[in-house]
């Protein structure tokens, strides 16, 4: 299949294009900055219509990762810049697909599980989790994620591409040993002995393996009976002190140093991002893909901690011996 991914050279699309590549799929990835390497890139600003339309004509499906990254302080140009790369590259994608002649048989769009209530009681799948926005005790910032997740969605939902099947992907926190990702975040505090619980350590960590993101996207690429919101998480959420806990055991540290809220909050003003990351509780589980029969590869966390800290030494191993490999 010719698969085209708008955003795809930032963290999750270059695993999501790897992944593509090695099962034989041919990728085009459209970037604000292209790049030369074994995948063609092709120059688009996520705002206007341009030749790079022409890429989506006769293509086979199109996954739109677009957007800015949310790993920032939530002042006020980032909160615009956050929500505009999302809504205009939604928008002016829908405008592409509906002029074209042979428009791709579906859109993947890339959402957020953030979308779901921070809660501790329940899971949230697609047709009971309750939606976000209204929690006494989340902070205003936790809000924006969520008010620039509907806006995400609603941006998609009118878009008119009746030849076009849409489906959104609201995706846990995407695991892979690659520099910069969200794993590489647990695991340095983990590296440095500081990988205790975050907070009292009862918020869910909903998360999904690399492999099952990319399975993930095929399956729902095939499957043209799905549409709609689909949680891409694997199904065993966990609280955070059992997640450091695995990774910890994963790498081989018995003891991690806890992290207090108000250490985290002094942090994250450091790093210039948010505490939403490692506070809010995130359960979140995939209905609609165990329902349609997809089985996880990794559907628990500590097979897929270790399967992610042997990955990061297999790595490290081959960068004593040769260029880095770019593994954090």
């Amino acid at each position: 299949m010719k698969i085209v991914i708008p955003g795809g050279s930032g963290q999750v699309g270059t695993l999501l294009t790897r992944g593509l590549v090695l099962a034989g799929h041919e990728v085009v990835v459209l970037s604000r900055r292209p790049k030369t390497g074994t995948v063609r890139m092709v120059r688009w600003d996520g705002r206007t219509l341009a030749e790079w339309a022409s890429e989506i004509d006769g293509a086979d499906a199109v996954i739109n990762l677009a957007g800015r990254s949310v790993n920032c302080r939530y002042h006020p140009r980032n909160r615009r810049e956050i929500v505009d790369s999302r809504v205009e590259s939604t928008r002016v994608l829908g405008q592409a697909i509906a002029s074209c002649a042979r428009p791709p048989s579906v859109w993947l769009q890339a959402s957020t599980a953030t979308i779901y209530a921070h809660r501790y009681d329940a899971a949230n799948d697609e047709r009971t989790g309750i939606l976000g926005g209204a929690e006494q005790d989340a902070p205003g910032t936790w809000r924006f994620s969520i008010d620039v997740a509907r806006a995400w969605e609603r941006e998609l939902e009118g878009a008119s591409t009746p030849g076009t099947r849409k489906v959104l992907l609201r995706s846990a926190m995407t695991m892979s040993p690659d520099r910069g990702g969200v794993f590489c975040a647990f695991f340095g505090l983990v590296r440095w002995g500081l990988g205790g619980r975050a907070g009292d350590g009862r918020q869910y960590v909903s998360w999904v393996h690399e492999r099952d993101f990319v399975r993930a996207a095929l399956w729902l690429i095939n499957r043209e009976d799905i549409s709609g919101p689909v949680n891409i998480a694997a199904p065993t959420p966990l609280p955070n002190r059992d997640f450091m806990q695995a990774i910890r055991q994963a790498w081989g540290i018995q003891f991690g140093l806890p992290a207090a809220k108000w250490m985290l909050e002094i942090a994250s003003f450091s790093y210039r991002t948010e505490t939403e990351l490692l506070l809010k509780s995130r359960r979140v589980v995939p209905g609609r893909l165990t329902e349609g029969g997809f089985e996880f590869e990794f559907p628990v966390w500590p097979e897929a901690a270790r399967d992610l800290c042997a990955q990061w030494r297999d790595a490290n191993r081959s960068d004593r011996r040769r260029a880095p490999v770019g593994r954090c």
